[in-house]
């Protein structure tokens, strides 16, 4: 069984004392980027990572990404895991997030980041993988991106994987009461102010171990904790909403993994998910002890719930290769 790679890095880098070359070397694992520019002429960050020969990959995955992270850093280590596990895996970078153009970490609407990971993805499966079975893995804010990309591409996916999923908001990130009930009228008139306070989001950087605190606080373009933009904290708790009254309409496969001590994203949220959503196959795993953002965990945690991962997948590209 592949191990993650989390265990290689250092406090202050993922790839440890190697380069990035010589790390997707050792990994067996090819790794490619370009920008391309979405349909609102925003100049986007894009790349895709694939198993050397002579592993011929069996599924497609595509990686989404948290509201405060970006294609990067961990994100790396999770692709270049995915592809040393037999699968070609492509990701971007929203708009404001990473090397994406943009406001900083501004995201009045959710649609058009859906139409970008739509329209990145469904290019990239077309000219890569046109035959293989395809999944989602979706971080935070990218698992409610992934069910809502399903909502829109009935019967086009073989499976999401749902980790640490924003269906709900922790009380302790809430907004302040006054924020919360007054926000739509500040939205109005200066939407990118940052007045939400984030100190309930600092659970997403949060590790039990000291260098991996080190190192989740050393990412390139890391959010610095600041006070949330008033119009992307009233759209986050819009979503969550929104995807709460439409979980009987998810018909996807779906895998969730979550910790329970999740202080950003609520693990009952998920746990209705799973009980009211009308999939014939679903899963749902809550570990023990675990934080928001599972791939600090200790390294025994990380293994297990990313093993967990890679098993449903390759149970379902398996199955789907001998109906076919």
């Amino acid at each position: 069984m592949v191990k993650h790679p989390i265990g290689e890095a250092n406090e202050s880098s993922i790839f440890g004392s190697l380069t990035e070359d010589e790390f997707y070397h050792r990994h067996s694992v090819t790794h490619s980027s370009e920008f391309i520019t979405n349909s609102r002429g925003l100049n986007q960050f894009t790349h895709w990572w694939f198993p050397k020969p002579p592993t011929k990959p069996t599924a497609v995955i595509a990686v989404l990404h948290g509201f405060t992270g970006d294609s990067d850093w961990f994100v790396k280590l999770n692709s270049a895991f995915f592809a040393e596990s037999g699968f070609i895996v492509c990701a971007l970078d929203y708009q404001g997030h990473g090397l994406s153009e943009g406001l900083e970490f501004h995201i009045p609407d959710i649609n058009p980041i859906i139409d970008d990971c739509i329209e990145f993805i469904d290019r990239f499966r077309e000219k890569h993988a046109p035959d293989l079975p395809a999944f989602i893995y979706g971080e935070s804010l990218g698992a409610a991106i992934a069910l809502y990309i399903t909502f829109r591409q009935k019967g086009a996916w073989d499976g999401i994987v749902l980790a640490s999923a924003m269906c709900g908001i922790s009380r302790q990130a809430y907004p302040p009461w006054p924020l919360e009930h007054l926000g739509s009228l500040v939205a109005r008139f200066i939407p990118t102010w940052r007045v939400i306070p984030t100190e309930g989001m600092e659970t997403s950087v949060a590790s039990k171990e000291e260098w991996k605190r080190k190192l989740a606080l050393a990412r390139p373009w890391r959010m610095k904790i600041p006070r949330l933009r008033v119009a992307t904290a009233l759209e986050i708790l819009r979503l969550c909403n929104d995807i709460q009254g439409h979980f009987e309409e998810v018909e996807v496969p779906f895998l969730i993994v979550h910790g329970e001590l999740d202080g950003a994203c609520d693990p009952e949220c998920v746990k209705e998910l799973y009980k009211r959503a009308s999939s014939k196959d679903k899963t749902i795993t809550i570990y023990p002890d675990m934080w928001h953002q599972l791939v600090i965990e200790p390294q025994e945690n990380v293994d297990l719930v990313f093993g967990d991962i890679v098993d449903w997948i390759k149970t379902r590209t398996t199955a789907k290769s001998r109906d076919d």
